[in-house]
């Protein structure tokens, strides 16, 4: 598995409709939130169901989203660019998408979208190699690296030599699409960069190839989210803003249980999708446990640093990936977390 390809909400209204006088932050929606009939929520994934996952289906499986209220229909895409065209076309409620996916289709127009939530803190890109031939940056000097031909990834590896003084011309780039670990096997290419380390990198191990494993963060490129949730900014009226804070907060509520049972999850994740291997999802889900959450303790479930938005988004803009310098303030919003109020300064409300 693989997609490095991946991934905006909220007017001035929502502020005023929902702000209780004098105060910020919102009453949490808790279990048996909804004695009605429950809101319908198309949920529509990054790729196909795997391990990234396990928390969503812990929540559907838990009966958290029916508990808020929801009823969850989760879809695989039909081809890893889809969500965000989904989302747009008015065929999904929210999406998992990536940070750079979401920077990009709002340069090009999607000003529409906004991320309500991180799934995944961290990057999970990672630049892999085997037998040594990459241990670190230094080495990529005259090396082949495959990438899945994405333009942010060449800006990665770009960045990636400069901080390590190679020059970056001396790399040769060949695209192998989003097979990672085969060209590597077979020697066509010295590394791949556009797996994840949590995925790749962990079936590489547990298959005794001993891959050696650099992580984007950790090279030079500026964190950012690897996957989020995505919805339309004009979606979340009242009644939009309440079925997103039900829906987010009890999708928290399904990793917790994740965290509790890890387990279970992968129980929950295996019903929901055949062909899975459940050793390498329970590896997965073990390796991915903490970047699920935020490093401070303090933040709640799905929570977007705007500081570290805009220094991705910059980095973008600055690497010719952007044509106009994003709003970090604008792209994201933690409106509907939990805890989390009306504080244009974090969630980005205008």
């Amino acid at each position: 598995m693989t997609d490095p390809l991946r991934p905006v909400l909220l007017a001035a209204l929502l502020a005023l409709a929902l702000a209780p006088a004098g105060c910020g932050e919102k009453e949490e929606p808790g279990p048996g939130a909804a004695a009605r009939e429950p809101d319908r929520v198309r949920l529509v994934l990054d790729y196909f169901p795997n391990a990234d996952h396990a928390g969503i289906y812990a929540a559907q499986a838990s009966g958290e989203y029916a508990k808020a209220g929801l009823d969850v229909e989760i879809e695989a895409p039909p081809d890893p660019a889809a969500p965000l065209k989904l989302l747009r076309a008015g065929r999904a409620d929210v999406v998992i998408s990536y940070e750079p996916e979401l920077l990009l289709a709002r340069d090009k127009g999607a000003g529409d979208l906004i991320a309500v939530g991180a799934l995944a803190q961290k990057p999970l890109t990672s630049l892999i190699s085997l037998e040594g031939r990459v241990k670190s940056a230094a080495d990529l000097a005259g090396k082949r690296v495959g990438t899945a031909g994405i333009s942010y990834q060449s800006a990665y590896l770009k960045t990636i030599a400069e901080q390590a003084g190679v020059d970056p011309g001396s790399i040769k780039e060949t695209n192998v699409g989003f097979d990672f670990s085969r060209p590597m096997i077979a020697g066509r290419v010295d590394a791949t960069l556009g797996a994840f380390w949590n995925y790749e990198g962990v079936d590489l191990e547990r298959r005794g190839r001993k891959p050696t494993i650099l992580r984007m963060d950790q090279l030079g490129v500026p964190t950012y989210a690897e996957l989020i949730f995505v919805a339309r900014r004009g979606d979340l009226d009242a009644d939009g803003a309440s079925l997103m804070r039900r829906f987010l907060q009890a999708t928290a509520r399904g990793h917790a249980r994740l965290r509790e049972n890890p387990a279970g999850g992968v129980d929950a994740l295996m019903k929901a999708s055949s062909g899975l291997e459940r050793g390498l999802q329970e590896a997965v889900v073990k390796a991915t446990l903490p970047v699920f959450f935020p490093s401070d303790e303090q933040r709640p479930f799905g929570y977007q640093e705007p500081a570290e938005w805009q220094a991705y988004g910059t980095w973008m803009f600055e690497n010719g990936l952007l044509k106009r310098q994003p709003n970090a303030g604008r792209a994201l919003t933690n409106e509907f977390l939990a805890g989390e109020g009306l504080d244009p300064g974090v969630s980005g409300l205008e």
